[in-house]
């Protein structure tokens, strides 16, 4: 992995039983620091349980609180948190919308890049093993007291405890997906078409929603009817099924897969 000379990333290789000291509370002199001058890629998970809390519809959050972009080195459609503007006399300070003085506000909710940290996560792909190898490394930023603290963790007992299992869970398919796109040639690009049905069945599960039951995908793609009682009620549902749709369409062989999201859409 290349890294800057002044990269806070730290070059060690870390497995689920590797100990780390760290704790984050509102007596840290630091508290906070951690959420201004960020990049956080939302995921999938991220934005449903983000917009439920906020009780908005994901057209709504996706418009007041994100910012395209394209995953580096891909032509992923991704969204990023959208910062606050610098606050007078602070450069380079913009902060998280939902960081207080106190905290964060939607801490129960918060994105999965937060719940990791201090900790990063790569998994590696090769072109025969799509699955890869999962590690994690430790992010330790010059400001951060929280590695001052004597509590100790193992990295097992560290996700646990921030309760990224579940989003992790959530985000299986899709990290996959991203996984698998990097893992080919860079010069085999996604239609126009499939970027945008990555992006709604990622991003917008209300218009995912709309497209499953109100155009003729249900004719295209059959479904039983305890797994449609499910999908008008549960966003997670909905991502999964979404995600599992779009790993048949976007890696079927290429003459199955041409113009196939196109056709769904239309139809």
């Amino acid at each position: 992995m290349d890294r800057p000379i002044d990269s806070p990333i730290q070059p060690v290789k870390l497995g689920a039983q590797s100990q780390f000291k760290f704790r984050c509370h509102k007596d840290v002199k630091c508290f906070t620091q951690c959420c201004r001058g960020i990049n956080i890629i939302l995921t999938p998970i991220d934005i449903i349980r983000l917009k439920r809390r906020l009780g908005l519809s994901s057209e709504q959050f996706l418009a007041v609180y994100t910012e395209p972009q394209l995953l580096e080195k891909t032509d992923i459609p991704v969204v990023t948190l959208k910062l606050l503007e610098e606050e007078a006399g602070e450069t380079g300070s913009r902060p998280c919308p939902f960081v207080r003085p106190e905290g964060c506000i939607v801490y129960e909710d918060r994105p999965t890049s937060c719940r990791y940290y201090p900790l990063g996560e790569i998994s590696l792909a090769y072109k025969d093993d799509p699955e890869g190898e999962q590690f994690f490394f430790m992010v330790k930023e010059a400001h951060c007291l929280g590695f001052e603290e004597d509590k100790s963790w193992t990295v097992l007992e560290w996700r646990k405890d921030q309760g990224v299992d579940f989003n992790d869970r959530a985000n299986a398919q899709w990290a996959d997906l991203i996984v698998r796109k990097r893992s080919l040639p860079p010069s085999m690009h996604w239609a126009e078409q499939a970027k945008k049905m990555f992006f709604m069945a990622s991003y917008n599960i209300d218009r995912f929603r709309e497209f499953v039951f109100e155009s003729s995908f249900l004719k295209r793609n059959p479904t039983d009817a305890q797994t449609l009682e499910r999908l008008r009620a549960d966003d997670v549902a909905l991502l999964e099924f979404g995600l599992k749709w779009l790993k048949g369409i976007l890696f079927k062989p290429p003459a199955e897969a041409s113009a196939a999201p196109e056709a769904e859409q239309n139809g």
